[in-house]
């Protein structure tokens, strides 16, 4: 629960600092020092965060994926609302349980899951459908690059479940290799799309880009990476949609977004819809 309201304000951090730094420079700096911290903590850990060499392309495809999906999160957030975002994004499970019934034999697709996926995507629809007076022009650019966000992170998931899971292959170097080889598509899209843009720095600004470092990238994830080497990813998966909860209310409080009541019907469906996938299957005695 506390990583899930962590990642709720993830979404409002990156909409403020978005005001004063280009969003793919944002996401670069992110990557680069979160990649340093969890350096110099797996060193002080005595881990290992670089992956073998028979290793390392599954490394890069990871870190690819990983820059892709930042690079379309960071900037689908500067045309549309925090709390429309983070509701796309948090799609990341129905994506998962789509690519999943196809890709990896053991999670087929059941009847409550389908359940769970139509009333999601009711969810979409509705949100889709949602208006507010703080939407800009091109929302629904925002809007699809947020959903694509969400496909990207799906896609890393699936491809840690097919390539890495059985592999000798720690949370640590996982989460090293999305952070550091994701580095190199954030700075060439900063340089591409971005170059010349200036940089206004504040304290606000300074605080926002600290969090998405220090507490999202560095601490949640290490936390989350630990976690799913020790419980089953079914059980922590269906709190997840506390996070775009905790994401829409905290755009209301702090960033004073108007929220609409089809706004709130299509978070409650996606949510429902999110449980529904990720609820864990009921244990069949044997007696």
């Amino acid at each position: 629960m506390l990583l899930s309201l962590l990642w709720g304000g993830n979404m409002v951090s990156i909409k403020v600092s978005n005001q004063g730094i280009p969003p793919i420079l944002a996401a670069a700096m992110r990557s680069v020092a979160a990649s340093f911290l969890l350096w110099l903590y797996a060193r002080a850990q005595t881990q290992q965060v670089f992956l073998r060499w028979k290793d390392l392309g599954h490394g890069i495809a990871i870190g690819f994926l990983f820059g892709m999906e930042f690079l379309l999160l960071y900037c689908g957030i500067d045309y549309t609302d925090a709390s429309r975002a983070i509701i796309f994004l948090y799609t990341h499970p129905l994506w998962v349980a789509l690519g999943a019934h196809f890709l990896l034999s053991q999670e087929r697709l059941n009847s409550t899951k389908s359940v769970g996926l139509c009333l999601a995507f009711a969810g979409l629809i509705s949100v889709f459908a949602s208006r507010s007076t703080s939407l800009g022009p091109l929302h629904s650019v925002g809007d699809l690059m947020e959903v694509g966000a969400g496909v990207l992170w799906a896609a890393t998931t699936l491809y840690i479940k097919r390539f890495i899971w059985e592999r000798p292959i720690t949370h640590f170097q996982t989460l090293f290799a999305q952070l550091f080889f994701s580095i190199p598509i954030l700075v060439g899209g900063s340089l591409l799309l971005e170059y010349g843009k200036s940089v206004t720095l504040s304290f606000l600004l300074v605080s926002a880009v600290a969090y998405q470092i220090f507490v999202v990238a560095f601490f949640s994830y290490l936390v989350w990476f630990w976690m799913i080497h020790r419980y089953p990813v079914s059980r922590l998966a269906a709190f997840t949609f506390l996070a775009p909860l905790f994401g829409v209310i905290l755009s209301g409080i702090l960033l004073k977004e108007h929220l609409t009541f089809q706004l709130w019907v299509g978070f409650v469906l996606v949510s429902v819809g999110i449980y529904l996938v990720n609820r864990p299957e009921p244990q069949v005695s044997n007696r």
